[in-house]
C-alpha cells in the first residue's frame, strides 16, 4: 500500500486511522484495553534497519523511492486513545492515529498486534479477578506462551487486577510484583520429600510455599509442616479434586496447628474453576494457560480502519467500509462514558463529528486522552510508572460498571454503544 501510494502521489494525504472491536469476544459483557504503553515504546522505537530494507530490496518487495522513504521512517503524527486498563465496548475507538496516509498505515500490524494480545489477556484476568472475590491471584503462565507474549500476558494480567507474576522479566522490565514456588522436579531431585522441603525452607524460611502433592497429599502435607512447623506459609495444591482436597488439607493443617498456613492452587485454572472453588478455604490461584491465551479467546478481535482523509481539495472527508457484517463508523468521533446518577455506567455514547457537547460531559466522562503529540510519546502511560497508572484506573473504570457486568454466563454488552452525529 505504501508503494503504491508513494507512485499515485496520496501517500502524504492526511488520515485518521482508528483502532477498535467491532464486537466483544463471544459472550462477554467488557473488554479491557492493555498494552497501550508498551505499544507507545514500540512505536516511538520503529524503524527500518539496513538489514530489513537490503532483504526487501533483493526480494523486489517495493520499489526505490519507498525503500528511501521507509530507511528515514519517523512517525511525526498524533496518536489519542482510551488510557489503558479502561474498560470498552464494541466500536468504543480504542486508539486514533493522525498521520500521513503512509506513516499510519504502516503501523497497523504492530498496533493490532499488541492491542489484539494483550487486551485478550486482559479481558480474561478481569473475569478471573471477579470470580477470585478478593482471593490473590498470580499469573503463571510463561510456558504456555511465547517467550515474549509471557512478559506482555504478565504485564496484562496485573494491570486487570492480578497481584504478582512468576515472570522475573516481566518484574525487571515492568515492575510487576514477582513470586514463584517450586516445581514437581525440585522434590524428585532429592532423595525424599522431607530433603526436599528442608533444601527449600533452608534456603527461603519458614514462610515459604511448599508443593505438597508430588506422591501423597496427606503424608505430603504432615512432612511440610513437620519440617517448616507451624508458621509455614503456604502449601500448593496442583492436582486432584481440588473441591475436596482443599478442605481436606486445610482441616489437616488445622489438626496440626499450621492454622495460620495457607493453601494456594495452581490446577489448570479458569474463571469458572476460580468460582467453583469460592465456598472453599482456598486463599489464593496461581493461573497459566487459560490466563495467556484469553481464556478462549486468544485475540480480542480488534481491527484498525481509515475512517477520516483530506481530499485533493484539503477538505476532510469520512470514509467507512459498507460491507456486509463488516460496515464501519466514518468520521472523527469523541467517545464519552455516561454516567448515571449513581455514578453507574448507563452507556458509551460515540460524537462523531465536532467534539462532544459540554451537556454529554456533565453527565460522563471524555474517553480520549493524548499520548502521542507530534511524534513525542507524553508521559504518564510508558514504563513501570504507566503499568502503576494502568492498573490504577482500571480499578476505577471497573467499579463504574453495573453489577451484571461480572456475571460468567455469557451475555450481552453490560451497557450499549451509542453513536450521535454532532
Amino acid at each position: 500500500m505504501v508503494d503504491a501510494a508513494l507512485r499515485a502521489g496520496t501517500h502524504d494525504r492526511p488520515s485518521v486511522f482508528e483502532a477498535f472491536g467491532r464486537s466483544l469476544p463471544r459472550g462477554r459483557r467488557y473488554g479491557v484495553v492493555a498494552g497501550t504503553g508498551r505499544l507507545l515504546e514500540l512505536i516511538e522505537r520503529f524503524r527500518f534497519t539496513d538489514a530489513e530494507l537490503e532483504w526487501l530490496r533483493a526480494n523486489d518487495v517495493v520499489g526505490a523511492p519507498t525503500l528511501d522513504w521507509l530507511a528515514d521512517y519517523r512517525f511525526t503524527g498524533t496518536i489519542t486513545g482510551y488510557r489503558e486498563g479502561e474498560v470498552y465496548f464494541p466500536g468504543s475507538p480504542l486508539l486514533v492515529v493522525e498521520s500521513s496516509f503512509a506513516e499510519g498505515v504502516v503501523l497497523e500490524t504492530l498496533i493490532l498486534s499488541v492491542l489484539n494480545y494483550d487486551s485478550s489477556v486482559a479481558g480474561a484476568a478481569a473475569r478471573m479477578v471477579s470470580a477470585a472475590r478478593g482471593r490473590p491471584l498470580a499469573e503463571m503462565g510463561s510456558r504456555r506462551t511465547g517467550e515474549r507474549s509471557a512478559v506482555a500476558a504478565a504485564r496484562a494480567a496485573y494491570i486487570a487486577g492480578f497481584g504478582a507474576s512468576s515472570n522475573l522479566e516481566a518484574g525487571r522490565s515492568w515492575g510487576v510484583p514477582t513470586m514463584g514456588t517450586a516445581a514437581h522436579a525440585f522434590t524428585m531431585l532429592h532423595d525424599s520429600e522431607e530433603e526436599a522441603f528442608r533444601a527449600q525452607v533452608d534456603a527461603l524460611g519458614p514462610s515459604t510455599t511448599l508443593l505438597v502433592d508430588t506422591y501423597d497429599v496427606a503424608e505430603g502435607v504432615a512432612t511440610a509442616v513437620r519440617v517448616a512447623g507451624t508458621s509455614l506459609g503456604a502449601v500448593r495444591l496442583d492436582s486432584g479434586d481440588l473441591l475436596t482436597l482443599v478442605h481436606d488439607v486445610r482441616e489437616q493443617l488445622d489438626s496440626l496447628g499450621a492454622t495460620s498456613t495457607r493453601i494456594t492452587v495452581t490446577n489448570d485454572l479458569d474463571e469458572y474453576a476460580i468460582a467453583a472453588l469460592a465456598s472453599t478455604p482456598v486463599d489464593s490461584y496461581g493461573v497459566g494457560t487459560s490466563l495467556v491465551t484469553g481464556s478462549g479467546h486468544p485475540a480480542a478481535g480488534m481491527v484498525y480502519k481509515l475512517v477520516a482523509r483530506q481530499g485533493a481539495d484539503g477538505a476532510w472527508v469520512s470514509v467507512a467500509k459498507k460491507s456486509a457484517d463488516k460496515a464501519t463508523h466514518g468520521g472523527r468521533k469523541h467517545p464519552v462514558r455516561v454516567l448515571g446518577a449513581s455514578g453507574t455506567a448507563v452507556s458509551e455514547t460515540i460524537y462523531v463529528g465536532d467534539e462532544a457537547p459540554a451537556s454529554a460531559l456533565a453527565s460522563g466522562r471524555a474517553l480520549h486522552v493524548p499520548l502521542v503529540v507530534d511524534g513525542a510519546v507524553l508521559g504518564g502511560a510508558t514504563g513501570a510508572a504507566g503499568v502503576r497508572a494502568a492498573r490504577k484506573h482500571h480499578a476505577a473504570a471497573v467499579a463504574e460498571l453495573p453489577a451484571q457486568a461480572f456475571r460468567l454466563a455469557a451475555g450481552e454488552p453490560v451497557i450499549p454503544t451509542v453513536y450521535e452525529t454532532v
